[in-house]
């Protein structure tokens, strides 16, 4: 059977904008209610015959088994770029696609004979990045979330469900202590800005020093007290991390407990603003056999629009891995 993304996408923006209407609830909410009623036999009071047709259409393809789980989390994320347009909360932006396919070859080439690892998004949201990393990578991977924002953990879950990609989740403050095992692996697009709890910021080392301590900072210290000696991290970062106010101390941290792998600047036509522009950073933490890299892998990347460039960068990461062995 082949699937029609476009297809389901307009099924489901049907189905969310009569849930939106008849229950007088905002997109988001209206689309956890939609993504529900695919996989259950919960009564939806539906307002026409159009809706009734693009809910039984969505359930015959999302639970064919021949359908993949990339597929339903391509549509999934089309409605939440769409819902998320409309959001005037900073936390509801979807992380590019380009990101998460860049992160998960990343990962494959970090670790290309392993069959099993665990992976942890300790800002994992609607979880977009964490299953797009999931679907993408040759292993079976056990994944872990961790999202505040209960509107955000509830489109995880339901998303992860339809999917059928295994991920535990943690509705909490997630730099609050985790109930959670040392990862083998982390990803994240880190949360950026000040963080307002001073009380739990003060146990960590990249507190600051006055006033409110870095979100992002902290994000990275609470990810690498939950992966694994030598275990890799992969962050999406602003690219001004280094040279803001509280960089010296996050240089000194990351000195005495990581290694810098590579600094992957991404194309500034993403972004909106150059001051908004970001960079993947990919860290390993220190181990008693792990050793820093001969040289930091640094690339701009081009835009993945532009095929010869991509193939050109890929070569250029290829030969740093081989240089690294």
């Amino acid at each position: 059977m082949s699937f029609d993304i476009e297809k389901a996408f307009s099924d489901l923006e049907q189905l969310t904008s009569a849930i939106e209407e008849t229950e007088n609830e905002p997109y988001l909410e209206s689309l956890i209610f939609a993504l529900r009623a695919i996989q259950t036999e919960e009564p939806l009071d539906l307002p026409n015959q159009k809706t009734e047709e693009s809910l039984a259409s969505l359930k015959k393809s999302f639970l064919n088994e021949d359908i993949t789980s990339e597929s339903i989390r391509k549509v999934i994320q089309l409605s939440l770029i769409k819902g998320m347009k409309g959001s005037t909360q900073h936390q509801h932006v979807v992380t590019p696609d380009s990101v998460a396919m860049f992160m998960g070859y990343f990962i494959q080439k970090l670790m290309p004979e392993t069959k099993q690892f665990s992976l942890f998004d300790p800002a994992s949201g609607a979880a977009n990045l964490l299953t797009a990393v999931i679907n993408q990578v040759e292993a079976d991977v056990t994944g872990y979330g961790s999202e505040i924002d209960p509107t955000l953990i509830q489109l995880a879950v339901e998303s992860a469900n339809l999917q059928k990609v295994a991920v535990e989740y943690f509705h909490q403050d997630s730099l609050t202590p985790l109930l959670l095992e040392p990862v083998d692996t982390v990803v994240a697009d880190l949360p950026v800005g000040y963080y307002p709890n001073d009380e739990q910021a003060a146990k960590f080392e990249l507190n600051a020093d006055e006033g409110h301590a870095f979100s992002h900072h902290l994000f990275i210290e609470q990810s690498m007290m939950y992966t694994k000696e030598a275990g890799y991290l992969l962050f999406l970062i602003p690219n001004f991390l280094f040279t803001s106010e509280q960089s010296d101390k996050l240089q000194k941290y990351l000195r005495h407990n990581a290694h810098i792998l590579a600094m992957l600047q991404l194309p500034l036509s993403m972004f909106s603003s150059e001051q908004h522009a970001k960079s993947i950073l990919v860290l390993q933490k220190q181990g008693k056999d792990t050793k820093p890299p001969k040289e930091t892998l640094m690339a701009q990347l081009p835009s993945f629009k532009d095929v010869h460039a991509t193939q050109n960068i890929l070569k250029k990461i290829d030969d740093w891995f081989k240089s690294e062995k």
